[in-house]
């Protein structure tokens, strides 16, 4: 068996072991380690483990993660998701769909301060909901758009998923947060035009909300003026240069604390809690990244990225054919693996391949540019069936909605994702324009 063969069965072996319920820190771990032997011998994989976790461990960038991560969790323990929700629908709950849209809009600005995909569909269903349900909204419809929504807390910075994709390929965490402002907002956007575009063409399944006057409009924005200035001091010092992203993330914890105390929502067992959840995913994500790492080191050392490189010079294909294959490779995959899995999975492998190729444009552009990409086409895997775990958050919030009705109320966002996804390719300028602005 080739070097490069032994990759492809490693990656099967993984793919089986995460099919069956292994934890992929482990899997990749167990499968890095086993080609790494079989490649180098155990004398070199024991000199590799003996200095690799303190140098993965002890990168600065890394810091990021607990740090956004605890602001989620006291965010969504502050309850200012109800709040949220009810500027968002006071605005714009009087048009038909404008509940859902405000659904949406409250996913986007959420989203901004928490990361986490599970955790804002979660806070945001919870809130939502109830409230459609009220209105006679069609179950369709509201399972698909606060699934839909909920994917925007891993595009909108900051985002966990794009944190660890920087890390694994060494890009600039804050260059990557810029790019992904605008594909950002074009998602909140396209998935409030799906709605209006479907209940135009079914009126019944979002009926208008009540009106409200200017007056209740503004005194509705006094309610979230805290959350907005949170939003605007710890990603606006980011864009603009005033903090690092790991200066940035302190500085929205210690805000979000001071918010969810004087809210009077949070109590002393709330914030242990928030703390002991943030020491949890914190550790399991370092788990992943350190089993990531092992996994791509085996990667490179059987050459596989550079056989791909090889394969795709010699084949004649257009390097936008290749990525167009990729992002479809993803799609595919979304429909069996969750968003890390996939990053973890293909970025050993994709990301030289990627920078390889000649797009036109700079490699640190190239790989800004791929990184955003596949974090939208990722973001579509947490809607479509099997797998789908924001429908499945939905679902378990109303018994009454099935799954086919769920996941057919996820096909105009589906839909307005594709678009997006095109118009991404088609333009790059789309994402990398702010980066260039504000670098």
């Amino acid at each position: 068996m080739s070097d490069v063969q032994l990759a492809f069965a490693m990656m099967a072996l993984l793919l089986v072991l995460m099919g069956i319920r292994i934890p992929i820190a482990l899997s990749m771990l167990g499968c890095g380690a086993l080609g790494y032997t079989l490649l180098a011998g155990m004398p070199s994989l024991l000199e590799y483990l003996g200095t690799a976790p303190v140098d993965k461990f002890s990168t600065y960038d890394l810091s990021v993660v607990p740090l956004f991560i605890l602001m989620g969790e006291l965010a969504t323990r502050a309850g200012i998701t109800a709040e949220l929700f009810r500027t968002c629908n006071t605005w714009i709950g009087q048009m038909k769909g404008g509940l859902a849209m405000a659904a949406v809009a409250g996913c986007a600005a959420f989203g901004a301060i928490c990361g986490s995909s599970l955790a804002t569909a979660s806070t945001m269903g919870k809130v939502a909901l109830p409230e459609m349900k009220r209105l006679n909204y069609a179950g369709g419809l509201s399972a698909g758009s606060l699934a839909a929504g909920g994917t925007l807390g891993i595009l909108i910075p900051p985002s966990m998923v794009l944190i660890i994709f920087a890390v694994l390929t060494e890009q600039n965490i804050a260059k990557m947060f810029i790019a992904a402002f605008v594909p950002g907002f074009l998602a909140a956007f396209g998935y409030m035009l799906a709605i209006a575009i479907y209940v135009r063409l079914f009126p019944k399944a979002g009926p208008c909300g009540e009106k409200t006057s200017w007056s209740a409009k503004i005194r509705s924005t006094k309610d979230v003026w805290h959350i907005t200035l949170i939003f605007l001091i710890v990603l606006g010092g980011i864009y603009l240069g005033f903090f690092t992203p790991n200066e940035a993330a302190a500085v929205g914890v210690v805000l979000t604390a001071i918010l969810a105390f004087t809210h009077g929502r949070m109590k002393l067992a709330d914030f242990r809690e928030a703390m002991i959840r943030t020491a949890i995913s914190s550790a399991m994500i370092f788990f992943i990244v350190f089993g990531a790492d092992l996994f791509s080191v085996f990667i490179a050392l059987s050459q596989l990225p550079a056989a791909g490189v090889e394969f795709i010079e010699n084949s004649g294909w257009s390097p936008y054919t290749v990525l167009i294959l990729m992002l479809l490779t993803y799609l595919v995959m979304g429909c069996f693996l969750d968003s890390l899995a996939m990053i973890l999975l293909t970025i050993p492998i994709y990301f030289p391949m990627i920078i390889a190729m000649d797009f036109g444009f700079p490699a640190d552009d190239v790989g800004i540019w791929f990184g955003i990409l596949a974090l939208v086409v990722v973001e579509v895997g947490l809607i479509t069936p099997p797998v789908g775990m924001n429908v499945f958050i939905i679902k378990s919030f109303d018994n009454s909605l099935t799954l086919g009705e769920c996941f057919r109320g996820v096909v105009p966002f589906l839909m307005s994702d594709i678009v997006r996804v095109g118009l991404l390719v088609a333009f790059p300028s789309i994402t990398l324009a702010l980066v260039h602005l504000l670098g």
